[in-house]
């Protein structure tokens, strides 16, 4: 809680091994936002890393990069995350003989590193990206939590290596050119928002995946994965399970209270955020103070909002019922259509790419006004993805299909590309082999029967697609106003749990997260508890759409915009009037907000200077 002082920060990190050690004021410059508290760099030979800080706790202890030395051995590590295990492996480390100078989990970490060296990521429990290098060896060491809730981004360059938190700071390395060849192209317009595991869209420029560590040593790089989803055989009665989930998600939420400032939790009156809201409310209580907590609307969503298969009814409705049930300190952001259109170009630049059009808008304005009030906020981001939340989950129709659930639409994506790209993509090649590898990585004991073998495909397709695009979102956005945000539902011990339980649990009485809603009966009131799924919340305005309208028919008038480089003009035309059968991907990009995505991607080309290869 407040008084358990454990020195987590979210930051930005970099580095660079075998090249010349030179741009490195600009990186740290891209690095402001991620962490606008201080900045750190370090050298040795061909080695450098660098750190941005977003300071919560431990100001003088926690300064990074951040040196250790065991024996004949040096380390020193740059490190952008949250330990929520740092108590008990500083313990198992002190016993072992270790001491240490902060309360800093950086420094738990760096000792864990020394001590077990890759094996460390078995026993830490948090979202990270770091990078530690072996002063004596000449290796540089780096790895990614889990879950993939924290980036880290790299690439190849002229012999050496490159490393960062974002995009932007990789390019702002002298020499590293913002290039595009057909690939990229076919992510954008054929994934887009979502994008290949590994890849950073970017010619040449990677991302770590989720789970995985690598080591660059003599010029050569390998990685390799540490963690996946396993499958096993689940031996829990229906009530011992739900027990066991009330018990590792309570326990994740009070793990991620861990701050020396005060608090806040995202409240949409959904399911998910409310019973985040509710664990921390009651345990900010016991303290003798109230939670803030904050909600988002859009002006004139009331008077035009219709229900629909995705959204159901308007949070509006909800957000006070929690509020009074919680006796939390509320706090309400509601976003015109106009806040949104000026947030298209920062948000671009946010993610570093085209994102979820006007989710990522609002969430970036959004995330500005809780940073405000609060360093420091928990959201309910994972849910549906791990408890089987989604409507494709539970459409035997959409379920039975091949291809990505939340981008049933090739064929209409791919009349947007670009004939002399067309002539080297095959779009259902292309997404048909990425879904397929996606499927042939799924472990899955043998003799599952096929609903259940169904679900667990599902399972591991929302995990490596569908849930980094909402990480992404998140983590950009958030830490672009210098907000850090924590995601309990993203603890992988409820990853690992929930994997292995049947299908029959989760969907419990035919209710979407049956399950977490039964685990969780008395922590909110019943109208809020079983109500039907929302999704993250839109403006259902119809002035927004004639705004982004006009946006795209003045990028039609102008011959020089760079889009027409890769989207057929044609399409973009019919846009327009176009009726969509499907959402452009997940529930909520549908027209507006499609054609907000095009003009994220025609402002990207040209913000970025990116090249055709």
């Amino acid at each position: 809680m407040y008084h358990e002082r454990k020195g987590m920060d979210m930051c930005g990190i970099a580095g660079m091994v075998g090249l010349p050690i030179i741009g490195t004021e600009k990186m740290l410059e891209t690095m402001a936002r991620r962490g606008p508290d201080g900045r750190g760099s370090f050298q040795q030979g061909e080695c450098c890393l660098l750190h941005s800080r977003l300071a919560i706790i431990d100001l003088d202890g926690g300064a990074q990069p951040m040196t250790y030395v065991q024996g004949n051995e040096k380390y020193t590590i740059t490190y952008n995350g949250e330990l929520y295990n740092t108590a008990e492996l500083r313990s198992r480390l002190i016993a072992l003989g270790h001491q240490f100078r902060t309360h800093s989990d950086t420094e738990v970490l760096l000792h864990a590193y020394a001590q077990w060296g890759e094996e460390a990521l078995q026993l830490v429990n948090g979202i990270f990206a770091f990078a530690v290098w072996e002063h004596h060896t000449k290796r540089l060491f780096v790895a990614r939590d889990r879950i993939g809730v924290k980036p880290l981004f790299y690439t190849r360059h002229k012999g050496g290596f490159l490393f960062a938190s974002e995009l932007k700071t990789i390019l702002a390395y002298p020499g590293v050119e913002a290039r595009l060849d057909a690939q990229g192209v076919a992510e954008l317009l054929l994934l887009g928002p979502g994008r290949k595991p590994g890849s950073g869209v970017f010619k040449d420029i990677m991302e770590l995946e989720p789970g995985c560590c690598g080591v660059f040593q003599d010029g050569k790089w390998q990685w390799k994965r540490y963690w996946y989803l396993k499958d096993r055989t689940h031996e829990e009665s229906f009530e011992e399970t739900a027990e066991h989930i009330r018990m590792l998600l309570t326990d994740s939420i009070r793990r991620q209270m861990v701050s020396d400032v005060p608090i806040g939790c995202f409240l949409s009156g959904g399911l998910d955020s409310s019973l985040i809201s509710a664990v921390c409310a009651g345990e900010t209580a016991k303290r003798g103070a109230r939670l803030n907590t904050f909600s988002l609307d859009y002006e004139n969503n009331r008077k035009f909002f219709v229900p629909g298969k995705f959204q159901p009814n308007t949070d509006s409705d909800y957000i006070p019922i929690m509020e009074n049930a919680l006796g939390v300190l509320p706090h309400r952001t509601v976003l015109t259509p106009e806040a949104l259109v000026n947030t298209l170009e920062e948000a671009t630049i946010a993610r570093d790419l085209p994102g979820m059009a006007d989710v990522d808008f609002s969430l970036l304005a959004f995330c500005k006004e809780i940073r405000s009030v609060v360093k420091v906020a928990l959201s309910g981001e994972c849910a549906d993805e791990i408890f089987g939340g989604y409507p494709w989950y539970r459409d035997p129709e959409v379920r039975a299909r091949s291809g990505f659930p939340w981008a049933q639409n090739t064929a209409q994506r791919a009349d947007f590309l670009h004939p002399d790209i067309r002539a080297q993509i095959d779009p259902d090649c292309f997404v048909g082999d990425l879904y397929q590898t996606t499927l042939n990585r799924c472990d899955i004991l043998p003799g599952t029967l096929p609903t259940e073998k169904r679900m667990k495909e599902m399972v591991n397709l929302n995990h490596h697609w569908f849930m980094q695009t909402l990480l992404d979102r998140k983590d950009r956005m958030s830490m672009y106003c210098g907000l850090e945000v924590r995601v309990p539902f993203c603890d992988y011990r409820i990853a690992e749990y929930m994997y292995a339980v049947p299908w029959s649990y989760k969907d419990r009485a035919g209710y979407e997260k049956g399950l977490l809603r039964h685990a969780m009966q008395g922590i909110l009131p019943d109208e809020i508890l079983w109500r039907k799924k929302s999704p993250y919340p839109k403006t259902h305005d119809p002035k927004y759409e004639e705004l982004v309208s006009a946006m795209l028919r003045e990028v039609l008038t102008d011959p020089s915009a760079p889009i027409f480089q890769i989207v057929e003009r044609k399409a973009l035309e019919q846009l327009l009037t176009a009726e969509f059968t499907w959402p452009w991907y997940g529930q909520l990009m549908k027209k507006p907000q499609t054609i907000a995505y095009m003009l994220q991607l025609n402002f990207w080309l040209r913000h970025y200077h990116i090249s055709f290869v």
